[in-house]
């Protein structure tokens, strides 16, 4: 991966390149951004040009720097083959690795993935990509063991020893601790890269221990939430029947989504009903866009601030169960029943 084949970014891209020009090498950091704005591009170049053999600096482009993409390290990092290179990303158990999985075990897949989707995968893609379901990723205690054993290693060709970690918010704390050590005192030609979309579920001992780089949203194209907007609306409705066979229905709708997807939801409709708050209070129009006038005009007026506390607690409640593994459905269920009750005590 070269930086002239990331969308964008060029400022960002300009700061990695002198800094790594000028020697000042951090040896562990956090890059923060969506999946679709280029991070893991971002990570993957950056290695490439550390390690690039004949770098190429052209002062009057846009880019005041690059890799070769020619010489063997080039090469070997572009077709993540290279022996120094080491992925770890979040794994859930699949019908070929039925316990205990780790990522060596699927280091094959992950390469695969990244090349197809030219590191622009989403987490959600991943999951897809495994076929593991509804199943959470993770990041266990053996991949972090795996991440110290490498890093304590010499390096095969003699450079630098590098280590990937997308999404780090998926460790669990045991691996989080574990790491803690290499990332205060790492082994001499080492580097780390955390590459996430939020820094707010790391360890705070972690996030002390990187040098954090934000990635500003890119021009990419904003998905739609119509899909999203519509279920809302039809979920919002059966909340006041509560006629259970058809809110089940609605309800099976919602749980047949991934975990990612069912947490990509209920943000959405958590934003939704304090837009209805915030709005409504302040005296301005709130619309739903769901196609029915009277339901647009009527809905938002029912959050108000006898109930807003109910409904965000209800839904950070969900949130955190599906996080946890829960069922979806039973956890999906449980907020209908939650939120109708707090809709009623406006």
């Amino acid at each position: 991966m070269q930086f002239k084949d990331i969308v964008g970014q060029r400022d960002v891209i300009n700061r990695l390149t002198e800094i790594i020009d000028s020697g000042r090498i951090s040896h562990a950091q956090l890059l923060l951004g969506a999946g679709e704005d280029g991070c893991l591009q971002l990570a993957l170049a950056y290695l490439q040009y550390l390690c690039c053999e004949h770098r190429q600096h052209n002062h009057e482009g846009e880019l005041r720097a690059d890799s070769c993409g020619e010489c063997p390290s080039c090469k070997k990092i572009a077709s993540l083959m290279h022996p120094d290179l080491h992925l770890f990303f979040p794994t859930a158990t699949t019908t070929r690795v039925t316990s205990n999985p780790r990522c060596e075990d699927f280091a094959a897949d992950f390469r695969n993935f990244v090349l197809e989707k030219k590191a622009l995968g989403s987490l959600d893609d991943w999951y897809a990509y495994l076929g593991i379901d509804n199943k959470q990723g993770m990041l266990r205690e053996a991949d972090a063991a795996a991440i110290v054993q490498n890093l304590a290693m010499k390096s095969y060709e003699g450079g630098w020893k590098m280590v990937v970690i997308w999404m780090p918010e998926k460790m669990n704390l045991t691996a989080a601790n574990e790491l803690l050590k290499s990332l205060e005192e790492p082994s001499e030609g080492s580097i780390i890269l955390l590459v996430g979309e939020s820094d707010e579920r790391l360890l705070p001992t972690i996030r002390s221990r990187v040098q954090t780089l934000r990635v500003k949203s890119g021009d990419r194209k904003v998905e739609s939430n119509e899909e999203f907007a519509g279920m809302l609306v039809d979920w919002l409705r059966l909340l006041f029947k509560l006629k259970m066979k058809e809110l089940s229905a609605q309800v099976d709708k919602m749980a047949s989504m991934g975990r990612e997807q069912q947490k990509q939801f209920l943000g959405y409709a958590l934003n939704v009903m304090r837009d209805c708050f915030l709005k409504t209070a302040a005296g301005l129009p709130c619309n739903l866009n769901s196609g029915d006038q009277k339901f647009d005009a009527m809905f938002p007026t029912m959050v108000t601030a006898n109930n807003i506390e109910m409904i965000d607690v209800a839904f950070n409640d969900a949130l955190f169960a599906i996080e946890r593994n829960a069922y979806g459905k039973i956890a999906l269920m449980e907020l209908s029943f939650r939120i109708s009750k707090a809709l009623k005590k406006r």
